[in-house]
């Protein structure tokens, strides 16, 4: 079956092509133009449209470097259906190392935007009217904020069916059943019938190898779950399944002063386990941050500065933490550069 016509920004994409699109937006105020690259590939048989978007938070890069590599991959030359790439949705926030618009909205508020609405809105609305009306399912990728750092997990509404599957393809150790927020891309799409991935990763402005690797491999699995390219020849070497966390909070700054964390990203953590200490600065006074229940740490702070009431970890409840333990660690030696790994 031959593909269905295809256009965007009425530049019409045929069956077996590969285009570079530059998206017009709101030109900046030195009057000078201002595009959103985008990455077309169409396969020659009929499939899905498969969008991927990075640095919707402009200083999340981390997926840039995904997609770039993602672009480079042989395999693609074997696609069915169609992959559309978007590395850079906020070109303001990515510009200027920002994870906001100009005017201080954060773009994963503002969807599905509108025509005459605020700049971030307008920016929404070119998105969802070009890219995610176009397609069928999506993915989008993120990173932690500065100073913060994520475990690669996938975000997604465990309830419906398909995105669960897509989620669970995608082979990452953890999965959080995250509700859809208010403004989000992901409540957009699901508003549009499109199933979504919200893929976490990394810390802002830093690529991180591991990360990146997880993320290119998640896509082409989720490719290959949609029958848009040929399954792996090969079996590799982390094939457990993942988990489904039964919910995630952050552990709180009890004081301000200085932090010395006392476990890493990834760890397996006890209810009561002190997870780090907070001093002041002569040592005079010292407090234990307590994990408040079993679980798994899936995000740190990294900087040691801590006020009061700060977030510094945030750790996801599981049935049968040890399991999910041995998961992850296993997932990140799977994935490490061979000069990386350990002894």
């Amino acid at each position: 079956m031959t593909q269905t016509p295809l256009s965007i920004n009425g530049i019409a994409l045929a069956p077996g092509s590969r285009t570079t699109i530059d998206l017009p937006l709101a030109p900046l105020y030195t009057h000078a133009p201002l595009t959103m690259p985008v990455h077309v590939i169409r396969g020659r048989k009929a499939g899905p449209r498969l969008f991927v978007s990075a640095a919707i938070h402009g200083d999340e890069i981390n997926g840039v470097e995904i997609i770039r590599r993602l672009l480079r991959l042989a395999v693609l030359k074997r696609l069915r259906g169609t992959l559309v790439a978007v590395p850079i949705v906020n070109i303001h926030g990515f510009v200027s190392q920002s994870r906001y618009l100009p005017d201080r909205r954060d773009l994963n508020r503002s969807f599905p935007g509108s025509e005459k609405g605020s700049l971030a809105g307008r920016l929404a609305h070119v998105f969802m009217r070009e890219i995610v009306g176009n397609c069928t399912h999506g993915i989008d990728l993120h990173t932690a904020a500065q100073h913060r750092d994520n475990l690669p997990q996938i975000r997604a509404n465990m309830d419906d069916p398909e995105t669960a599957a897509l989620a669970n393809a995608f082979g990452v150790p953890v999965i959080l059943n995250a509700n859809l927020r208010d403004g989000s891309l992901r409540e957009a799409a699901a508003e549009n019938g499109i199933p979504m991935l919200l893929y976490e990763g990394g810390e802002a402005l830093r690529f991180d190898e591991v990360p990146i690797r997880a993320g290119v491999r998640g896509i082409v699995n989720v490719l290959r779950a949609l029958d848009m390219l040929p399954p792996a020849e090969k079996k590799r070497r982390f094939q457990r399944e993942p988990v489904v966390a039964r919910s995630s909070s952050w552990v709180r700054a009890p004081i301000s002063g200085i932090l010395r964390r006392t476990t890493r990203l990834g760890s397996r953590v006890r209810k009561d386990q002190p997870i780090g200490i907070i001093s002041d600065p002569f040592g005079g006074v010292e407090v234990e941050v307590l994990a408040p229940y079993s679980g798994v740490v899936i995000g740190c702070t990294h900087l040691p500065l801590a006020n009061e009431g700060e977030a510094l970890f945030h750790v996801a409840r599981f049935q049968g933490v040890a399991e999910v333990a041995g998961t992850v660690e296993a997932f990140q030696k799977a994935l490490l550069p061979d000069d990386e790994s350990p002894g």
